[in-house]
């Protein structure tokens, strides 16, 4: 299938109308024939179920699309032969998704990686590590574009190529200062939103994007994970959509560690090295591509809605419903702001960012300056204060931890 231009238009109008996620999308299509038939008749839909519903006008898609070109970008439909059909097999796959970069990064088999912002540099090693190896394996690395492990994923597999997933509009990159980097990973590999141009991401719109991060990939990889975090909402979409769930064991001292230790105790694959992941996902790799498509078939004729609905969609006796908004419930903590990281002048707290970083594994100095991205004789300083006040611990041959957990 290829949409014409009129029928992008329709679509993206359709999709970006109020109250219409992927669900009452879909339903409306099938039941209208169209997206044009199923924007002429939201009016009437709207006046049975009493509820105002303001409708995308052509001038506003209009923009969007003009303002997606002049960014380098497209738009890829459901259905199209550039949309990934890992992602098509999902449940609630966003009818549109606009990519930046080399769309065909999105037909190579994925993995996704996933952990904590608040990272510890032992972490973003293993990370590193991790992200090389599977792209030397021919796989590339999906993440969220996050502080930590996200952005250690993907600085690692650059030249392999890597996904970076945004919660806001392709124009709103999340944290600032990942700017650059998806700079980077659009000239080898693709920046991916279901969201418009423009949009700042708010807190309940990255589970939408965790249920991307999964769908675009054959497995995913929890490094390190708090017990209330979004890598954990990452890890159950996975499951739910099919896909293998990888988890990093970690010391149980270690707060970062819980989620990943829990997975594991839940039946996820531990994952110490790259050939764990490696070797159980060759026979998903092996699957022929129509694959994808037969299990969506099979989704949808059982007819099991998803976990939690994550749009306030239509509830029309003819639409599927899909009302609620997602829970941010036990296992779900929202992203930490940037002001949260920064003293009153802007100016990196040095202290709390290395005990950030440290855990009770010992680091090497090199990884920990490294991964702190300041300069060596800085966290010297800041190593010197800390082991007086009894906060770190020095280990034979250098290397550091935690003195307390």
């Amino acid at each position: 299938m290829a949409l014409s231009d009129r029928q992008r238009l329709d679509w993206l109008r359709l999709i970006r109308s109020e109250s219409i996620g992927p669900r009452s999308f879909l339903s409306l299509m099938n039941r209208f024939g169209g997206a044009g038939a199923a924007l002429e008749a939201l009016p009437d839909l709207a006046r049975q179920a009493a509820r105002p519903i303001r409708i995308c006008t052509l001038a506003e898609a209009e923009r969007e699309l003009e303002g997606l070109r002049r960014l380098g970008g497209r738009l890829v439909a459901l259905g199209e032969a550039d949309y990934p059909l890992p992602l098509q097999a999902i449940d609630s796959a966003p009818p549109l998704i606009a990519v930046l970069g080399q769309v065909q990064a999105l037909q190579r088999p994925a993995v996704a990686l996933v952990g904590s912002r608040n990272a510890s540099a032992a972490g973003m090693k293993f990370t590193a590590r991790l992200a090389r190896e599977l792209g030397e394996a021919d796989y590339i690395v999906v993440s969220g574009l996050a502080r930590g492990i996200d952005t250690a994923a993907h600085q690692a597999s650059l030249d392999t190529g890597t996904i970076a997933v945004l919660a806001g509009g392709l124009d709103e990159i999340y944290p600032p200062q990942n700017a650059p980097l998806a700079d980077r990973i659009a000239e080898r590999g693709a920046i991916v939103s279901e969201m418009p141009l423009g949009w700042v991401a708010r807190a309940r719109d990255f589970p939408r994007h965790n249920r991307l991060v999964s769908g675009l990939s054959l497995g995913t990889v929890v490094v390190e994970a708090a017990r209330r975090s979004g890598s954990l909402i990452t890890a159950r979409f996975a499951n739910e959509q099919g896909r293998l769930v990888f988890a990093v064991p970690g010391s149980p001292l270690d707060p970062r560690a819980e989620g990943g230790n829990h997975l594991i105790r839940e039946g996820a694959t531990l994952c110490a090295e790259a050939s764990h992941v490696i070797e159980a996902l060759a026979p998903l790799r092996r699957q022929e591509p129509a694959s994808w498509l037969e299990r969506s078939a099979l989704r949808e004729a059982s007819g099991e809605p998803p976990s939690e609905a994550m749009w306030d969609e239509l509830d029309l006796p003819e639409v599927t419903p899909a009302p609620g908004f997602v829970r941010h419930d036990e296992n779900y903590a929202p992203p930490q702001s940037a002001a949260t990281l920064e003293g009153p002048a802007g100016v990196p707290d040095l202290g709390r960012l290395v005990m950030d970083l440290l855990g009770p594994t010992p680091v090497a100095l090199d990884d920990l300056v490294r991964a702190s991205g300041q300069a060596a004789r800085e966290i010297n300083r800041v190593l010197v204060e800390l082991e007086l006040e009894g906060e770190v611990r020095r280990h034979p041959g250098g290397a550091l931890s935690r003195a307390r957990v």
